[in-house]
């Protein structure tokens, strides 16, 4: 009895919705992963009018459907629809998708909650008044790591209404809004070539005139046409760009080469159109810019607070970078330096805004030089400049020559350091500046805790406010030096001028020889052997040449001939540098390996790739990627301290875990472009991937053997 009056009630409702003139859903069906309805844009439609009717379905989280073209696995939405005489279904309607990588398999496909609309056309014999029932048979698969094919038998009542029935309260401006969004044409001229192994696609049109084309993608109609998984690289230009594809099975495995390449171009701002590209040149409109500066998944978002929060982290990064192993060897001259002023306020205080000058200056400067490198369409990251072995050498060379002055072996005017027997008389602001500058080139390499969030936020800002960025970042590096400065109380508990200070220059000058001799190895590492004995004999010839100098100095200073001895001198140290310069451009950089030992007892590290990590995850296997370079000295203290013990090797080998390396001593646009996904622009970087799939976690900066143990034992669980 209560049912029979609940199912009178429904139809009573059901009844009196139609009199007012309104659609009505058929019941949401379950499939098992999705739930799937018929929605209407409008809530009637007219004798002869067109009304879109879209396909809702909610996907279960983890889950997704596919595209009009599934890519490389899958099968596509079907919709089968039964309607009244006179009635028809147009084309489906697909939003542009996303890109679905499962191992070595690029998918395109749809999650969350995706509308298809498809427009319903009404007869002009349509009788006003009366209600007509849409059904539809609708397929689909639904994947996770597993497919499973699920279908469901939709319905929706839809009455005819003379002239406009409004849009739906409900769905009118959702449907409204993908409509809007969906790919279309745009009158944008599109051109292929095939150019040996690589199909060159060139668009080009009015909507492409400055846009930012960062993550520019070609999703084809055909699923042969081309290799779904292989990267497209961007080439910009004044009106278009170019998409250097890799072609599929109809292009060069023995089908035949289509006539027209149809398809969708779609940008990161959500941007897509409708394409159709013919054989052709490609113009040159569409290339001669270079590939568009590597986007981050750093936000607003990631940085809490915005700009401000964005500031506070990299005033934050900052003074903990002054604790990174990166700075050790300049901490010497920062030592000498304050020491020989302690007693001098106005003096030490100078010398502390002198550092912070060199410190910001050289901050920006590089910042600057980032910036516009990467804005060339360089995929660059922070350090940068130590990936070029002509830097490495000079660098060498100039930590060689600050270790011999510091150990007295020759004195550049007042000293680089402005210490000695006469520090206390002397301004040394000049060498303050310096030693500022030298320690942010000689820390650049590494990334603190608190950093990789500001410059990531930073490298997605305008230039104005990314330079504000690091300059906060300099402020937090050179705070704890001018703060010491300004503080009587500090300055006056530090010992007196006196011979100590000579004594303690002198010993301050080995942590500048181990620079020198890590930025050799470093070299080494970057243009090979014969280089390596070319710097090392540059060097050996600069040392000559510091001793030389320091010898005419002594002459001087007694009133005897010293000109000779100084120049010959200053001609050792220049063509020490020639020869370093030399050395470093026709250096050959070592071939690579495919996998190299680590310096763990058994642990082995594999090179790493994009591919590598897919296949691996497709296995079912933990991974953690080492992002590091050879001139990251905290790069190489965690690989001593955290990724070297026996129980770390335990811990992978019971978990059947693998160890990848990404090495970017040398510049690698890949690696580039796999450290800004994450939001990074320079190393240190550890990823653990989940043998679950899961989404990778990062690790912090500064490892443990306990954080990588517990790390990979999470991720095989």
């Amino acid at each position: 009895m209560f049912l029979k009056r609940a199912v009178l009630a429904l139809q009573a409702l059901m009844a009196a919705t139609l009199l007012v003139g309104a659609a009505v859903a058929g019941p949401v069906v379950n499939s098992g992963h999705i739930e799937s309805e018929l929605v209407p844009q409008e809530s009637g439609i007219a004798p002869g009018g067109t009304v879109y009717v879209a396909l809702r379905q909610k996907i279960q989280k983890d889950w997704h459907t596919y595209w009009r073209n599934p890519g490389d696995a899958g099968e596509p939405t079907k919709i089968a629809w039964t309607l009244p005489a006179g009635w028809a279904a147009g084309d489906m309607v697909w939003p542009t998708p996303i890109k679905a990588k499962l191992g070595p398999l690029l998918d395109y496909a749809y999650e969350g909650e995706v509308l298809i609309p498809v427009p319903i056309s009404a007869p002009a014999s349509a009788q006003v008044g009366t209600t007509v029932s849409l059904t539809a048979k609708v397929s689909y698969l639904v994947c996770e790591q597993v497919c499973v094919p699920e279908d469901a038998e939709l319905s929706l009542l839809l009455p005819v209404v003379a002239g406009s029935a409004g849009a739906d309260p409900k769905w009118g401006g959702k449907i409204a809004e993908v409509l809007a969004k969906a790919p279309k044409p745009a009158g944008l001229k599109a051109v292929f070539k095939l150019d040996g192994q690589a199909l060159k696609l060139a668009v080009t049109g009015g909507p492409l005139k400055g846009v930012d084309m960062a993550d520019a993608y070609f999703f084809p109609y055909s699923p042969k046409v081309i290799e779904h998984a292989a990267e497209q690289a961007i080439e910009r230009g004044p009106e278009g760009l170019t998409l250097t594809l890799k072609p599929g099975y109809d292009f060069v495995g023995g089908g035949t080469a289509p006539a027209e390449l149809q398809g969708v171009l779609a940008l990161a701002d959500g941007s897509a159109w409708e394409i159709t590209a013919t054989p052709g040149e490609p113009p040159p409109a569409a290339a001669g810019l270079g590939a568009p500066p590597a986007k981050s998944r750093a936000s607003t978002a990631d940085a809490p607070g915005g700009l401000i929060g964005a500031l506070a982290l990299a005033f934050l990064g900052g003074l903990i970078l002054n604790l990174m192993p990166c700075v050790f060897p300049v901490l010497s001259m920062k030592a000498a330096s304050l020491a020989g002023h302690a007693h001098h306020e106005s003096k030490a205080r100078a010398q502390g805004l002198a550092f912070l000058a060199g410190v910001l200056a050289t901050f920006l400067a590089l910042a600057g030089l980032l910036l516009a490198v990467r804005a060339g369409g360089a995929a660059v990251g922070w350090g940068f400049q130590l990936q070029s072995p002509l830097v490495i050498a000079a660098l060498a060379l100039l930590m060689l020559l600050v270790a011999l002055n510091m150990s007295g072996v020759f004195e550049i005017g007042t000293s680089i350091q402005g210490v000695g027997a006469g520090a206390s008389s002397r301004d040394g602001a000049l060498g303050a500046f310096f030693t500022g500058a030298l320690a942010v080139v000689v820390a650049a390499p590494c990334t603190a805790p608190f950093m990789a969030g500001a410059l990531g936020y930073a490298l997605t800002q305008p230039a104005v406010v990314a330079l504000g960025v690091f300059a906060a970042l300099g402020l937090g590096f050179a705070a704890p030096f001018v703060a010491v400065a300004f503080i009587p109380a500090v300055l006056r508990r530090l010992p007196r001028p006196g011979a100590w200070m000579e004594t303690l220059k002198k010993g301050l000058a080995f942590p500048m020889y181990g620079a020198a001799l890590w930025l050799t190895w470093v070299f080494a590492q970057q243009a090979g052997s014969i280089a390596l004995g070319q710097v090392l004999g540059a060097g050996v010839l600069a040392a000559f040449g510091a001793w030389m100098y320091g010898l005419a100095q002594g002459r001087r200073a007694t009133g005897r001939a010293f000109l000779v001895l100084m120049v010959v001198g200053l001609l050792c140290v220049a063509g020490a540098l020639a020869l370093a310069v030399s050395s470093a451009l026709t250096a050959k950089p070592p071939t690579a390996t495919a996998a190299a030992p680590s310096s763990g007892p058994g642990l082995t590290a594999e090179a790493w790739s994009p591919e590598r990590v897919a296949a691996l995850r497709a296995e079912g296997r933990p991974v953690l990627v080492d992002f590091t370079a050879a001139w990251c000295v905290t790069c190489q203290v965690n690989e001593k301290v955290a990724l070297s013990g026996g129980k770390v090797v335990e811990a992978f080998k019971a978990r059947d875990a693998v160890f990848l390396k990404a090495d970017w001593t040398n510049r690698d646009p890949v690696i580039a472009k796999a450290l800004a996904e994450f939001g990074r622009v320079g190393v240190p970087l550890y990823v653990v991937y989940p043998r679950n799939g899961g989404e990778p976690v990062i690790l912090p900066q500064l490892l443990t053997e306990g954080m990588v143990i517990e790390a990979i034992e999470k991720a095989g669980a």
